[in-house]
């Protein structure tokens, strides 16, 4: 790699982490709405009418 080998494969490393951060953190935040959604069903509300009520400016 005419001397840029350490540059080359560092930047692959670097990349390769942020790549896993982003779905480790993805991950992270669809379970978190997974939950979220639960809590809410048990608690008698639909998600997806709280979700519509907030768009057009509604009181539920």
């Amino acid at each position: 790699m005419g001397g840029y080998a350490v540059y080359v494969w560092s930047s692959y490393g670097v990349a390769a982490v942020i790549l896993l951060m982003l779905l480790i953190t993805a991950w992270r935040g669809a379970r978190r709405n997974e939950a979220e959604v639960e809590r809410l069903r048990a608690a008698g509300a639909d998600p997806r009418r709280r979700a519509v009520a907030d768009e057009s400016g509604e009181t539920a």
